[in-house]
């Protein structure tokens, strides 16, 4: 990527090219750029994007349209004509095409398939009729495959012959006469292989695969495990059908991230950049969620109802009551953030409630302890300086608050920590236990925590 001033002299050159209206002096300008700087133009450019992709050579728009975002892809394939928006979506690689595809409407996709050669089209329906998220969308049915007992030369004609037309020839897929994976070959071990050497003498059959129905998050945490740049994709009866390679997968965990933090902030995902989403589909991805959040608060309401006796019988319970439920929703939204990014992450799995139970039960106690002990001298420091505030019974008040914020911080770590794992078994999203609801969840049980304890320790005192 260029730097700042680097990025504005690029900037300026364009502006040059473009204003002199030669169209050969704006294709030779743009194919001696970088991709990602071709790239950098059409994202700063949004009235010259299609011109940009419609000047460069085919390979290289297709190079420069895979890496940009939804909506300028949207915006250049409405601009371009049709004979090159047909040779740009012919050209794309099928998983790429794929995703595109993925994300416009159904009308708009079929205009967009006629334009595609009969093979071409074949693929991208078979592909696109894999579920949405399944590694089946995110396969690229071009691969090097040979066989078992071809000999390395055999294998290496083979990557000369088929390998130009190949996004990666960095693995080798054997299969069976009838399409039967049999195992994979790094291009390293060919190359340093005798070439009389049969492909049966160098692979181990200890493969590592997905199955076509598999979610992109498992693609994803396999690949993570184990250090691969592709992987075979194979069906229920162990038939290759393509691969998955790592920059999909990297594409794929970037999304999943993005909607994740999205979603713990208390919205539902957007699907657009901020700036692209029209204001009121954004008002719709965000009301709901706070509507929903609004009515939850309001049963705080009905809690301090119900134990509106003992607040008119001791107003200085009423004192303590955000700290109470403030505390709780806190230590409640850094549990569910920690266990969810940890899932995200494949670091915790279902089958791992009850260690993750058991480190938030003492988390909850040492965090509930020390926010305790510094509310109970914070009393008794004040009342010391001050001594009419809290009465003479200051000190069980001071009991009240420490033991109150033991109990609701452990109450906060625990369901914190529990729900996200809860509706991951019940095949819910995770992130939709955020931090929000979280809170909202410990505020309204933080007060019942509160008050009860309250009882016990002011019982006949003030209560």
């Amino acid at each position: 990527m260029p730097g700042e001033k680097e990025e504005i002299l690029l900037q300026d050159q364009f502006e040059q090219v473009i204003a002199s209206q030669d169209e050969a002096a704006i294709r030779d300008f743009l194919d001696n750029q970088n991709i990602s700087d071709v790239a950098e133009l059409v994202s700063d450019n949004e009235e010259y994007e299609a011109v940009i992709i419609a000047n460069l050579s085919l390979h290289r728009a297709v190079s420069t349209f895979k890496i940009l975002d939804v909506p300028e892809q949207k915006r250049i394939i409405k601009s371009l004509s049709p004979h090159k928006t047909a040779e740009l979506f012919n050209e794309l690689p099928a998983d790429d095409r794929t995703a595109f595809l993925g994300e416009m409407p159904t009308g708009t996709v079929r205009e967009l398939i006629k334009l595609l050669d009969p093979e071409e089209r074949r693929i991208t329906l078979a592909l696109l009729g894999y579920p949405e998220g399944s590694v089946g969308r995110l396969m690229m049915p071009d691969y090097i495959a040979v066989r078992e007992d071809w000999t390395v030369e055999e294998v290496l004609h083979e990557i000369r012959t088929e390998g130009k037309n190949i996004e990666t020839i960095d693995v080798v897929y054997v299969i069976k006469e009838d399409g039967t994976f049999v195992d994979d070959i790094r291009i390293r071990e060919v190359i340093l292989a005798d070439p009389k050497t049969i492909v049966s003498d160098i692979i181990d059959r200890r493969y590592i695969s997905l199955n076509v129905h598999d979610t992109q998050e498992e693609a994803n945490n396999i690949f993570k495990m184990n250090n691969r740049v592709a992987l075979p994709v194979v069906d229920d009866n162990n038939i290759l059908l393509g691969i998955v390679t790592i920059d999909d997968v990297l594409w794929v965990a970037n999304e999943e991230f993005t909607e994740n933090i999205q979603k713990i902030g208390g919205t539902e995902a957007l699907d657009e950049p901020y700036l692209e989403m029209p204001l009121f589909k954004l008002f719709r991805k965000r009301v709901g969620w706070l509507v929903i959040l609004f009515l939850g608060e309001m049963l705080t309401a009905t809690a301090m109802t119900y134990f509106e006796d003992e607040l008119s019988k001791a107003i200085v319970l009423a004192l303590f009551v955000p700290l109470i439920i403030s505390s709780g929703g806190n230590s409640g939204s850094q549990a569910s953030t920690l266990i969810i990014q940890a899932m995200a992450m494949g670091e915790v799995y279902i089958a791992d409630w009850w260690r993750v139970m058991r480190r938030e039960i003492i988390s909850g106690i040492m965090l509930g302890a020390v926010l305790g002990l510094i509310g109970f001298l914070r009393i008794e420091a004040w009342s010391y300086i001050f001594p009419d505030v809290y009465g003479v019974h200051s000190l069980f008040i001071g009991f009240t608050v420490g033991f109150s914020l033991m109990g609701v911080v452990l109450w906060g770590t625990l369901s914190g920590s529990m729900l996200p794992l809860l509706l991951k078994k019940l095949g819910a999203d995770p992130a939709t236990s955020s931090a929000p609801f979280v809170a909202t969840l410990v505020d309204v049980t933080g007060l019942v925590i509160y008050f009860s304890v309250a009882y016990v320790f002011l019982r006949d005192l003030l209560l």
